[in-house]
């Protein structure tokens, strides 16, 4: 009997593949029996390939002949093949392949969280190293809360390439006790590619950061994978993306998260739900983070999310706010956490900008935006400048202003020193090391060089 698909948002690629293997068959077979089914002997195991990768997507024929093939309602098929095509590559971005392999990665984790998605990776306990490297990730980390990505994300690409390279050369018996470094240093090195501008940079190292932590038996760590991905997909205008990579996350890993991530990955939830238009459920992530924030439990945070904490949430509910249109309740904490440096000064300094406007306060709002856009310069993240370009627009109602007028002349005299989006140049700028490249013989060329 075909086991019942899990709960959660549901893709139709990763539903065809779960469907098929449940029943031990190969793509060549369900080709078969569709055709032997239809009538029509010309489908391949290529077309059956093509759907669950979600290359396309099949019509209303097939659909109802999988439904009949699988033994599953027809309605199952139709309802993931509307999310599917609803899930379309976005235009903000030419990350659209990475977007779908990353999506349809993260419906397999789902469906199977303990899956090895990293091929030729013996299943054991992880044990975490206690050498140099891990003490140097932790380095980099740090260097993040001073420096942007366009400044770091060749270093992370660098420090990726040596994690991948440990697991390619070492023996079978040790490679469980590397995933661990390597699914932190993906996940970071896609966070640095994210704040440079480079999206799809930042999704393929998702996808290896994915795979890495669920062979590594941490879905915790997936979780807060999934979750700087939800953050990206939000900020270059995908929020439906956004959103059922935040839902994917938390289904995931609520029973094992921290109740830090927990509220975190809430509040990615909420923040795609409010840019995708869904007020109620917004507010309902923000109500269930609430809860989490307000029991704590000391020493149960993963080291590498030693930065989340009270007004980094509160100014996290500020921003959803915001794009809910309440800016009233949101002025305090964004305010309150602008001292924190120049990029998170930059980025939710925009969205105070933006709740300004929405209040008509526009000489308030233009005062705000323009120390913004010097923090954005100061920072080096292209990702601080996002929500800046959202004010500059709506700004467009009131160009005879002079706080208009005031802003728009220092957003000219900025535009040669702000960051510029994408890799950096060089060969730190390379893209991160997939898992393609970990599979190589030792002593390949593989990712980057350090760079100064």
């Amino acid at each position: 009997m075909t086991p019942p698909p899990p709960p959660g948002p549901q893709l139709l690629g990763p539903l065809l593949a779960q469907l098929r293997l449940a029943r031990g068959w190969s793509q060549l077979r369900v080709a078969a029996e569709l055709c032997a089914a239809s009538g029509v002997p010309t489908l391949s195991r290529h077309e059956v390939s093509r759907w669950e990768r979600q290359l396309r997507v099949p019509g209303e024929f097939w659909l109802g002949w999988l439904a009949v093939v699988l033994a599953v309602p027809a309605d199952l098929l139709t309802t993931a093949a509307a999310r599917t095509r609803s899930l379309g590559p976005p235009p903000a971005f030419g990350g659209s392949r990475p977007r779908a392999a990353l999506l349809a990665l993260a419906q397999r984790w789902l469906a199977d969280p303990r899956a090895v998605l990293l091929p030729g990776t013996p299943t054991r306990p992880a044990v975490r190293g206690d050498g140099a490297g891990p003490v140097r990730l932790a380095e980099l980390r740090r260097l993040d809360d001073l420096v942007g990505g366009a400044d770091l994300a060749g270093l992370g690409a660098y420090r990726l390439g040596r994690a991948v390279r440990a697991l390619s050369g070492c023996a079978p018996s040790a490679r469980p006790g590397l995933l661990p470094e390597l699914a932190e240093s993906a996940q970071l090195a896609g966070w640095l590619a994210a704040d440079a501008g480079d999206a799809a940079g930042a999704l393929d190292a998702y996808r290896l950061a994915l795979r890495a932590a669920a062979t590594a038996g941490d879905p915790s760590l997936a979780g807060h994978v999934l979750g700087s991905a939800s953050h990206l997909l939000a900020g270059v205008g995908d929020p439906e993306g956004a959103l059922v990579l935040a839902r994917t996350a938390y289904a995931g890993a609520r029973r094992s998260a921290s109740p830090g991530l927990r509220a975190l990955l809430l509040h990615r939830v909420a923040l795609a739900a409010a840019l995708g238009g869904r007020a109620e459920a917004a507010r309902q992530a923000l109500d269930a983070a609430r809860r989490v924030a307000d029991a704590p439990e000391p020493g149960r945070e993963p080291p590498w999310l030693y930065w989340l904490d009270g007004p980094e949430l509160a100014a996290m509910t500020g921003r959803a706010l915001v794009a809910l249109g309440r800016p009233l309740p949101a002025e305090a904490p964004l305010h309150a956490v602008r001292r924190r440096g120049p990029r998170t000064s930059a980025i939710y300094g925009g969205w105070l900008a933006r709740g300004y406007l929405q209040l008509g306060e526009v000489e308030r709002a233009c005062a705000v935006a323009g120390e913004a856009l010097l923090d954005a310069v100061r920072a080096g993240s292209p990702r601080a400048l996002g929500q800046l370009a959202e004010v500059r627009r709506r700004l467009a109602g009131h160009g005879d202003e002079p706080a208009v007028r005031r802003y728009r002349a220092l957003a000219v005299a900025a535009a040669p020193y702000l960051p510029r989006p994408g890799p950096p140049p060089g060969p730190a700028g390379r893209r991160a090391p997939t898992w393609r490249a970990a599979r190589r013989p030792p002593g390949a060329a593989t990712g980057s060089t350090p760079t100064g």
